[in-house]
């Protein structure tokens, strides 16, 4: 089994466990008596017993069959109780790795966890657990159950022994060329099937936006796409299914036809009639149900095993690795608008770094948009770039300022903090938007409206003088009059922490872009990737850890981008020709 550490991670687990393995190995020999005898025990009670007339005889050798029987009966027990000595630790392995690389975000203050990832991810930990079982158990079955029916044949005789051997080790040579195609076939029929996922979830989601946008045909045609995608992986695993039954038929069933086919010459060469009937009852018995077992189980359980494995090692990262990255050098002279050096922060004492060894340089008037799963460190880079938490280590500069030095009044003149919920009071629409510049004109204020499209508002409202009630505004017009507050404010850095993300996308386009024009540098928390294909610069945080760089050399350089994007592909390329939308009323 191929694939990012699945071998290695499997071979580990079993040396972690060599004394566990140890005994699994000891009962499965003993279990394996009746592969070794049976053939030898048949054949003496049909040479010795039933064709001399010595039908006693006969059965006294049958009865040690069902002796030998009863002791592998017994020994199957051991072996299962063995088992679980081996898998459910490597289990507990895996689920400890889920925790530390999946359920952190649900244990630190503030976070809104999702619950979805993680129990996709202890759903595969289970699948992992049941298949590693039934992969052991098939293999190890294999190796003791064949080689004792072959050591068998070698005491009844050596020619024999090869006739058998030699067609069953071509189906093994077929089966074992095979497994790489049927690996690669499994990977892709469960990526069709994640893919099919994202899409209708997308479309499910997001269906105001899609509705919005008169995106009905494309997203339906997307997820019809993806449902002929997943349908054809299917297909095509299915057919991969010829390849085990090519295996079992030169593996198992070729050899039953050699034997019949040689046993008049076996028979001339001196071999007795009991040894003939011996060597079909360990093929028959023995040979072939361990092939069956083996290929059946390495060519479903097994490539479950590898492909789901893969996944939750892509998935999670050891609870020792640090979130650490420096996504860009320093400008090239000048004063940076923003600087983080080496900061870590973590919400709590015991609790794992949101952010380790981060560093970070932004110029004046770059565009910057940070995007990534919910809970990676996003707001919490915004909450130490603006200056409201403190890094447990490592410094923060605004303007080549160190951030921790500055009292309030002066962090307010350096920069503005948009939030997700956006605050408005009772009071006229005019000291609503002046709050962080009283000293706006209505020239001033009113091209500000007209520019971030919030001026239809303002005259629903009744003007700059109208008296505005919170509680009447949807959470969209909120956020509209917070962004005109932050847009008129004089401070050259604006942080947009996911505060437009009550706007449908034409209106949050309209507001970035006008953020974007003006004089100073932003931050863009997104929450759309069309925010992110917006901004000159893109930091993602994924499993790999911060990256950054334009939108097209994250699509080649990062598989969590290219993830999101996946995700929001259909809506936000309808959303990017919509022009007719309005803010959103509650």
């Amino acid at each position: 089994m191929n694939g990012p550490g699945v071998g290695r991670t499997t071979w580990r687990a079993l040396r972690a466990r060599r004394r566990d393995v140890g005994r699994l190995a000891a009962w499965s020999a003993v279990e394996s008596l009746p592969a070794l005898l049976a053939g030898l025990l048949v054949a003496r009670a049909v040479d010795q017993g039933f064709l001399a007339g010595r039908f006693t005889t006969g059965l006294a050798w049958l009865g040690g069959l069902a002796v030998a029987v009863l002791l592998g009966a017994a020994a199957t027990g051991r072996v299962y109780r063995s088992l679980g000595d081996v898998v459910e630790p490597f289990r507990d392995e895996l689920a400890r790795l889920v925790v530390h690389g999946a359920l952190h975000d649900a244990t630190r203050a503030g976070a809104h966890p999702d619950s979805a990832p993680v129990a996709r991810l202890t759903h595969h930990v289970e699948i992992v657990r049941d298949t590693f079982g039934g992969l052991v158990m098939v293999v190890r079955g294999f190796l003791f159950t064949a080689g004792a029916a072959l050591l068998g044949l070698l005491a009844l005789d050596p020619t024999v022994a090869a006739l058998v051997a030699a067609p069953l080790l071509v189906g093994l040579v077929v089966f074992a060329a095979a497994l790489p195609s049927m690996l690669a076939h499994q990977r892709t029929q469960v990526r069709a099937g994640e893919a099919l996922g994202r899409s209708a979830a997308t479309a499910l989601t997001g269906h105001r936006d899609v509705l919005a946008c008169g995106a009905e045909e494309r997203t339906v045609a997307e997820v019809d796409r993806r449902v002929g995608d997943h349908a054809a992986a299917e297909r095509t695993l299915a057919r991969m299914s010829a390849l085990r039954s090519l295996s079992l038929g030169l593996g198992g069933w070729l050899p039953v036809v050699v034997l019949l086919l040689a046993a008049p010459w076996l028979v001339r060469r001196g071999m007795s009639t009991g040894a003939v009937l011996g060597a079909l009852v360990y093929v028959t018995t023995s040979l072939q149900p361990a092939l069956h077992a083996l290929v059946q189980g390495l060519g479903g359980g097994g490539l479950r095993y590898a492909v789901t494995l893969e996944r939750i090692l892509r998935t999670c990262r050891p609870p020792s690795r640090d979130r650490s990255a420096t996504p860009g050098p320093d400008p090239a002279g000048g004063t940076p608008a923003v600087r983080l050096s080496d900061v870590t922060f973590r919400y709590g004492p015991g609790a794992r770094p949101i952010l380790a060894g981060f560093s970070m340089a932004l110029p004046e008037g770059e565009h910057l948009a940070v995007v990534g799963p919910s809970g990676t460190g996003k707001s919490t880079l915004a909450g130490l770039v603006a200056g409201l938490i403190e890094p447990e280590r490592g410094t923060v500069h605004l303007a080549g300022r160190p951030v921790a030095t500055l009292g309030r009044t002066e962090l307010a003149a350096l920069r503005v903090l948009v939030p997700q919920e956006a605050y408005v009071f009772t009071g006229s629409l005019a000291d609503n938007l002046r709050y962080l510049s009283p000293d706006a004109d209505d020239t001033a204020v009113e091209t500000a409206l007209a520019r971030l499209g919030a001026d239809a508002l303002a005259r629903r409202l009744g003007g700059l003088a109208a008296t505005v009630d919170p509680t009447t505004l949807s959470a969209g017009e909120r956020q509209l009059v917070a962004a005109v507050r932050a847009y008129l404010a004089p401070a050259p850095l604006v942080i947009l922490d996911e505060a437009t993300c009550h706007l449908d996308p034409t209106l949050e386009a309209t507001v970035e872009s006008a953020f974007a024009r003006r004089p100073g540098t932003l931050v863009v928390i997104a929450h759309r990737i069309s925010s992110a294909v917006r901004a000159r610069r893109v930091l993602v945080f994924d499993e790999d850890g911060p990256l950054d760089g334009s939108h097209q050399e994250l699509l080649a350089r990062s598989p969590g981008y290219r993830d999101l994007v996946g995700h929001w592909d259909g809506v936000a390329a309808a959303a990017g020709g919509a022009d007719r939308v309005a803010a959103p009323r509650g």
